[in-house]
């Protein structure tokens, strides 16, 4: 199993400046950024715990659930991987998800 601290630092600190943001922040699309970071995150992890298996994709529970739901996505995953590759290339979608976010 990797060491997957940096992974949860990175996403909690995302997660934390969304929960910090003004809705309109949120409703100009650091909301849909967290979003479509939740589902890849979440797809990945099927992809390795269930591989063959249709895809679900994560709902969109609301602009307010977004730091919630990348939390949740991004522990998931890191629970499945298995080498510092693939910890460091989670790591990177979190810091492109956050800057293209604006938070």
């Amino acid at each position: 199993m990797a060491d997957t601290t940096s992974l949860t630092r990175a996403v909690d600190h995302f997660a934390d400046r969304l929960r910090a943001a003004p809705q309109s922040r949120l409703q100009r699309g650091a909301a849909a950024e967290a979003l479509a970071l939740a589902r890849e995150m979440a797809r990945r992890t099927q992809l390795i715990e269930e591989p063959g298996t249709p895809l679900r994709e994560m709902p969109d529970a609301g602009m307010f659930a977004a730091a919630d739901q990348i939390t949740v996505a991004a522990h998931d995953l890191a629970l499945v991987l298995t080498d510092e590759g693939q910890v460091d290339e989670a790591v990177e979608l979190v810091a492109q998800a956050q800057k293209r976010a604006g938070v």
